[in-house]
């Protein structure tokens, strides 16, 4: 690495082959420092200093390592690496339950004849609201029409018990009817039964919905 006296660049900063390249850089900065004065003395330095680091790039190029470089990777890989701290685990959130109040409403439900006074209630309210509608061409439809939908309801509610799905299949069953009634009071302007006065058209559209509402008492279980 360099001859050994006067010429040797490691005594002339101080070093050794050794040494840490941040020491010899700070040998180097001390001897320009002491010698400043001096403009010989302080090209002999930088030529010392030159001069290591022609020897370290020499020994670099040739694969070789040396001893301060080992000793200084042995001391990183002795020395762990700073864990990170741990991070608080996030609360887990509950699983809600699943909304099934939509897919019940929305459900058809199974069609079966009532029994009992399920059965006669519908036939006695929806009959007598019929013949009312029939015999009184001058009775108020739409109160009939108003129990009627709540006479299902409330027989729908006995078997069911599912207020929002009977009141939703309730008015189902009325709009239905009234539609279907519109469609019949096109067809027939006029309906006049034999014996009976001539109906208005609010009557007419009034028995199909008083009928739909009766097989919907009778047969929605």
């Amino acid at each position: 690495m360099g001859s050994s006296g006067a010429n040797d660049p490691y005594s002339l900063l101080g070093v050794d082959a050794d040494t840490p390249f941040d020491a010899i850089q700070a040998a180097r900065a001390a001897r320009i420092e002491a010698v400043a004065d001096d403009p010989l003395a302080r090209s002999r330095v930088e030529a010392a200093y030159d001069a290591i680091l022609m020897d370290r790039l020499k020994e670099r190029q040739q694969g070789k390592v040396s001893s301060a470089a080992r000793s200084a990777s042995q001391r990183e890989q002795a020395t762990p690496p700073p864990q990170r701290p741990a991070l608080p685990a996030l609360p887990s959130l509950p699983q809600l339950p699943a909304a099934r109040l939509g897919e019940r409403a929305l459900s058809l439900p199974p069609l079966a004849l009532a029994e009992g006074r399920e059965r006669w209630f519908p036939l006695i309210t929806h009959g007598a609201l019929l013949v009312l509608l029939l015999v009184l061409p001058a009775a108020p439809a739409d109160l009939l029409l108003a129990l009627g939908t709540a006479a299902t309801l409330l027989n729908l509610q006995r078997r069911r018990s599912r207020f929002l799905a009977n009141v939703g299949w309730s008015f189902a069953l009325l709009i239905s009817g009234l539609l279907l009634g519109a469609l019949l009071q096109s067809l027939l302007p006029t309906l006049a039964l034999p014996g009976l006065p001539m109906m208005p058209s609010l009557a007419i559209e009034a028995i199909p919905a008083l009928l739909l509402l009766l097989l919907g008492a009778l047969f929605l279980g």
